[in-house]
């Protein structure tokens, strides 16, 4: 039952990460890189920090907690420096390839990265045991993922350019799948940045940190270091772009709406994460879910990305067979999330 638990609170946030991206169509007069840096001051600052407040038990300090992992504190905040460069092109993906595509292949290549290599770095053995249902379980999330990759390449060969045009502005399907899997590979960084910080999970437990709150001090630490990535390149394209004024030269009712919708689109983005920590902690620790935790979300982000996608009409002239092949994708994605529980 605990499972069942663990796996709703990370559909929860994950269902609040896919549409994080809805946000965009409402903010007005701003270029790419000033919505982006903005949203992200709220989704990789804020909100994390708020969330992180939770795990400070009476009687101590967050900085108290920030510095007991022997510098894991630091070591999380450059795996999140890394993770921001695969944050950076996520976004960009999504600007090429639209919500569904950009996202399936980008979280695919996660997917895979963020689960295996932790599990390598720890001393799985891969090939027997528990380590063979991780790697049965990534490589069945890998083929729904595929085969969604699939269904959007015979989406975009069946688009005319004027459909193309109208559903995705920037579409460009060469550019955007080289900048999707480079966003997959640099995002698993993440991942790796929360294993870095498991001494500080450790430490905030035994000071008394709620065990469902243990693990939100090691989101701010990575979402930081993602920040300070975004925030440069943000910066420097407004630079670039002569938009540095966008910030303050709008009206103040355009004002209020572009904060409120970057605002939103914050908490949204966040809420994938601040679900992940809840979620992990009704698994048993070191067990198979715990492992594939991070494969369960990035599929699940998957699959409500794909829906998103359908209603904002980005599949819109596809044939049946692509659709088919779009459904079969994710119910195959579906099934790699409770993979694991049923194997183990």
């Amino acid at each position: 039952m605990n499972t069942i638990f663990g796996l709703i609170i990370i559909a929860i946030g994950s269902m609040g990460q896919s549409s994080s991206y809805v946000p965009i169509n409402k903010v007005k007069n701003w270029s790419w890189e000033s919505f982006w840096l903005v949203q992200g001051i709220f989704a990789w600052l804020l909100f994390p920090y708020l969330g992180a407040l939770l795990a400070v038990p009476d009687g101590s300090s967050l900085s108290a907690i920030l510095s007991s992992g022997n510098g894991a504190a630091l070591k999380a905040m450059l795996f999140g420096v890394l993770w921001g460069v695969g944050g950076l092109t996520f976004g960009l993906s999504m600007r090429y390839l639209g919500v569904a595509l950009g996202q399936s292949i980008a979280l695919g290549t996660c997917s895979a990265f963020g689960t295996l290599i932790p599990a390598i770095m720890v001393g799985t053995n891969l090939f027997s045991g528990a380590g063979l249902i991780l790697l049965l379980g990534v490589s069945i999330a890998i083929a729904g993922i595929a085969i969604i990759g699939f269904a959007g390449s015979l989406r975009a060969k069946n688009m005319t350019d004027e459909q193309k045009k109208a559903a995705i502005k920037d579409f460009a399907l060469g550019k955007g799948l080289l900048v999707a899997l480079l966003a997959g590979v640099m995002s698993a960084c993440f991942s790796l940045g929360l294993q870095a910080a498991e001494p500080i999970k450790t430490a905030a437990l035994a000071a008394g940190t709620k065990a469902l709150y243990a693990g939100l001090p090691a989101v701010l630490m990575v979402t930081i270091g993602g920040f300070l990535t975004n925030a440069a390149y943000c910066l420097f394209q407004n630079v670039k772009h002569k938009t540095m004024k966008e910030y303050i030269s709008i009206p103040r009712s355009i004002l209020v709406n572009n904060l409120l919708f970057c605002a939103l689109a914050g908490i949204l983005w966040y809420s994938q994460f601040f679900g992940l920590a809840l979620g992990k902690s009704f698994f048993q620790e070191g067990s198979i879910m715990m492992a594939f935790s991070w494969s369960i979300l990035m599929s699940l982000n998957i699959l409500f990305s794909n829906f998103w996608g359908i209603m904002l009409k980005e599949w819109i002239g596809s044939k049946r067979t692509t659709i088919i092949l779009l459904v079969i994708g994710l119910v195959i994605l579906i099934f790699s999330c409770v993979f694991p529980s049923l194997m183990h």
